[in-house]
């Protein structure tokens, strides 16, 4: 069973997906997993993973599966099964278009599964075309960050849609569908927008409030109209989905005194040393991207003088030095990054490697540090997929810690925020009602274009019968042009009725089932077949798209 705004509803096995409702963070108190039966189930969950000790994880190596099955062969495989979609096409001419998210994030899983299935941003226009290419796949995004790997897509066919989805999770990460089934979570067309403005208001982040996730929802508008996956409704959700970001931010102050992953990590490493010793251990930073930047700038803030910044180029180094005058920074190459290691108590990590930089035997080889911090090594690993192998952990005089281990730092100041986040949901209602009265009215565009063209086909039909029988010779451009106006003028006020019905927008109190039964009604009355036209041209464009 899945849980959500107190509704329950059983999910069919797999491939049944039914309306999985949403689980509310950071209100939650429990979340949605599959089962290995094909059911979705409730189990007990705090705002972070916890870890379940059924669960038992392959160790692979992070690489992408690749298919077996040439491209010719699975190109016609894909033809053949867009053929057999379109032969079954009434199954679905009465099933709208569904907005879906399905994906794991820090509420929902380890790291050791978030990072094997992480898409670097650099990729995220290969996995886009990858997921619009799937046969019931109209539009695709994807948001992969250290938190959470979230696809969003627009399915032709809500069951097979999420089906295949899964299996290109599955294949792409190496992890059996069952497997991923007892992580994932599944959501449908209004929950699936309400869980993105969430996300994008820092509502459903592990920092409750935190301001980068707002920035990596852009970035996937940026990277999706480049590879041309965000059609029209996932552009428009990302879109409004900023805004909401936006207002929760500046109308709520969610944000002031909210810490980021970033300064979580910072607090971490100095809850772990001696108070003494806290700001004077010897600290390295590897990795000069956004997160690295911001550790260092909390560093500085937390009175720490010096700091080593290991990165393959110096330019970005220089640039954080111009900018933080307070701290001395020390820059270093990748090459000597074991060497600097060597010389720190504290290492904090945050590169976007896909392999580990640091293995058990590198952590091995390190001298160990002195007294005056304890004699432990700490390393904080902020990176998905992780900069430091796992069986470093278990090394004496090591401590390893990862995104997970940030919940002691986060809970701290979460309650004031919490207080915040119930305001910020008025917001969230307010832009979801926006995005939706717009989705909504999209469901008359094409009755109202097709009721158009089809009285003015009459019109100028009797219009060119009129012309005939009063003859060329007896009509003026004036007269003829007067009469074009009146057959437009009559058309066009026998249409304003119908088509005020059929308006969908949020202006007047006339509910989506109402405005639906209006354009069904119009469609059978002057046989429009909007809907099989509209069907029939999306199987064409998976086909031809396969084909080409």
């Amino acid at each position: 069973m899945a849980t959500a705004s107190g509704v329950v509803i059983t999910v069919a096995g797999p491939g049944k997906v039914g309306s999985v409702l949403r689980r509310s963070s950071p209100f939650r108190s429990s979340s949605a997993s599959w089962s290995s039966a094909g059911l979705y189930r409730v189990r007990p969950t705090g705002p972070a993973y916890s870890g379940s000790p059924r669960v038992v994880l392959r160790r692979s190596p992070r690489c992408e599966v690749k298919a077996d099955l040439d491209e010719k062969s699975a190109a016609a495989a894909s033809v053949s099964a867009l053929e057999q979609f379109k032969i079954s096409a009434d199954r679905y001419m009465k099933e709208r278009s569904s907005i879906a998210v399905i994906g794991l994030s820090v509420h929902t899983a380890p790291v050791e599964m978030r990072e094997k299935l992480a898409v670097p941003e650099a990729q995220w226009p290969r996995a886009i075309g990858e997921l619009c290419s799937l046969n019931h796949i109209e539009e695709a995004a994807v948001l992969s960050t250290c938190n959470r790997m979230e696809i969003y897509v627009v399915a032709l066919s809500w069951n097979r849609g999420i089906r295949e989805v899964m299996e290109w999770m599955a294949k792409t990460s190496g992890i059996p569908v069952a497997e991923l089934r007892q992580h994932l979570f599944v959501l449908r067309d209004n929950d699936a927008t309400k869980h993105l403005f969430e996300v994008s208001a820092g509502l459903d982040s592990l920092v409750l409030g935190e301001g980068q996730i707002l920035a990596q929802v852009k970035q996937v508008v940026r990277i999706g109209q480049g590879s041309g996956g965000l059609g029209k409704n996932i552009d428009r959700m990302f879109k409004d989905a900023i805004t909401a970001g936006k207002r929760v931010r500046s109308e709520t102050n969610i944000a002031s005194g909210a810490v980021s992953v970033s300064s979580a990590a910072v607090e971490l490493a100095l809850m772990k040393l001696p108070k003494s010793h806290s700001t004077s251990a010897r600290m390295l930073v590897i990795g000069a991207g956004k997160m690295g930047k911001l550790v260092i700038k909390h560093l500085a803030a937390k009175g720490c003088k010096k700091v080593v910044v290991v990165n393959r180029s110096v330019e970005r180094v220089d640039a954080i030095r111009e900018e933080l005058k307070d701290i001395e920074i020390i820059y270093r190459p990748f090459s000597e990054m074991l060497s600097s290691a060597a010389e720190a108590d504290v290492i904090f990590t945050s590169t976007a490697s896909e392999t580990p930089l640091f293995l058990k035997e590198h952590v091995e080889a390190l001298p160990p540090v002195g007294d005056e911090v304890g004699n432990v090594r700490h390393f904080v690993d902020i990176s998905v997929p992780r900069n430091v192998g796992s069986c470093a952990a278990n090394l004496e005089h090591t401590r390893v810690y990862n995104v997970d281990d940030l919940k002691e730092v986060v809970e701290a100041n979460k309650e004031d925020r919490l207080r915040k986040a119930l305001e910020a949901q008025s917001i969230i209602t307010q832009e979801l009602k926006r995005f939706e009265a717009w989705r909504d009215s999209l469901e008359t565009v094409p009755t109202i274009k097709k009721l158009r063209s089809y009285a003015d086909r009459i019109r100028v039909s009797e219009l060119e019968k009129c012309f005939q029988k009063i003859g060329d010779d007896a009509l003026t451009k004036k007269m003829r042009k007067a009469i074009e106006d009146l057959s437009s003028g009559i058309v066009n006020k026998l249409l304003h009725g119908p088509l005020q019905h059929l308006r969908c927008d949020g202006t007047d109190s006339r509910t989506l089932d109402e405005t639906l039964e209006n354009m069904h009604a119009l469609n059978r009355m002057f046989s429009l077949d909007t809907e099989k036209a509209i069907l029939e041209q999306k199987i064409k464009a998976k086909v031809e798209k396969t084909q080409s």
